[in-house]
């Protein structure tokens, strides 16, 4: 059987389409090359520039209490559902992860997500460095080795993916970040789902441009944050 032929008047429709998508795709990827040069400069200057702070930050840590480690390292999921190891300062007791099944009714966010005020396992210089977001800063390092940005959705933990819908893991088709569109226009003040939503508007308008917004606007957070935690 042959087929049909294409009508004479279809072959530039379809060609115009072809050439979209493809300018579509180079431009996706020449963002993506774009965002990955930030990423290694800033994180990598950052590094340095911060030793002196880190070296302080740790003797406080350490001060405060000297059973734990100074970095808290923790299994997270990010681009694909790929797991990786994400670092922060220790803001919490030595056995904080024990102690969380304790404190589950006392979640005060809904969803696949636990986020408490007032918690009790958070230590007095971990009280300070939450509320700056230092306790975050170490992330640079993950940002430097690829498997972070500088802006994207927050990378979850592997039980709180387990309760994700397939809606929800749309928000892991992308590379996670230090910050992100959710973090500058809500952070603790929203639930779950609207999380969910705020990382997928990110997805959908990312940009060079959003992406320098961004962070400009997480640094004057940085100034002054209220709702850290």
């Amino acid at each position: 059987m042959s087929m049909p032929k294409m009508p004479d008047d279809a072959k530039p429709i379809l060609s115009n389409l072809y050439v979209l998508h493809a300018e579509q795709a180079q431009e996706a990827n020449s963002y993506l090359v774009v965002k990955r040069v930030i990423d290694i400069l800033f994180s990598a200057l950052c590094l340095v520039l911060l030793l002196p702070l880190f070296a302080v930050i740790a003797v406080l840590i350490k001060l405060d209490d000297p059973k734990g480690k100074v970095f808290f390292r923790q299994t997270r999921v990010g681009k694909d559902e790929k797991p990786f190891e994400m670092y922060k300062f220790r803001s919490m007791i030595s056995n904080a992860e024990e102690l969380k099944k304790n404190l589950m009714a006392y979640n005060e966010v809904s969803g696949a997500m636990f986020k408490m005020k007032n918690d009790p396992r958070i230590t007095k210089i971990g009280k300070f460095l939450r509320k700056t977001s230092i306790d975050e800063l170490p992330q640079l390092w993950n940002v430097l080795v690829g498997n972070m940005s500088l802006v994207g959705p927050r990378p979850p933990l592997p039980d709180e993916v387990a309760q994700y819908s397939e809606y929800d893991k749309q928000r892991l088709t992308v590379t996670p970040g230090c910050t992100g569109y959710w973090q500058v226009h809500a952070r603790n003040s929203v639930g779950f789902e609207e999380m969910v939503q705020l990382d997928l508007t990110y997805i959908r308008m990312r940009s060079t441009v959003l992406d320098l917004k961004i962070i400009l606007k997480t640094g004057l957070m940085l100034l002054g944050s209220k709702n850290a935690y």
